[in-house]
């Protein structure tokens, strides 16, 4: 008996919150791009150079802070997926 474990509120509001920070890294980097530190040379994963303009420097927090949070959030809803099918196995109702 298999059951298809499904998006619960809770991951909504998860993504919900993963997307306004995503978008908030993108509205703090174009501000910090607009102000034009001297030494800001920002860089994608240390590999691909962006120019110091508010939209490059916006583009460079979304891209890593989306990655790096993305990454996390899907481990997190592997993990927990793994955990309900787990605990379904070990009580059939």
């Amino acid at each position: 008996m298999s059951q298809e474990v499904g998006e619960t509120p809770g991951e909504k509001v998860v993504v919900q919150i993963y997307v306004i920070i995503v978008a908030l890294a993108g509205v703090m980097g174009f501000v910090l791009g607009s102000i034009r530190p001297a030494d800001l040379e920002p860089a994608l994963f240390g590999v691909i150079a962006l120019p110091p303009t508010p939209f490059g420097v916006a583009l460079y927090g979304m891209v890593t802070i989306g990655v790096g949070l993305g990454v996390l959030l899907g481990l997190v809803i592997y993990v927990s997926r793994r955990t309900d099918d787990a605990a379904g196995r070990r009580n059939p109702e």
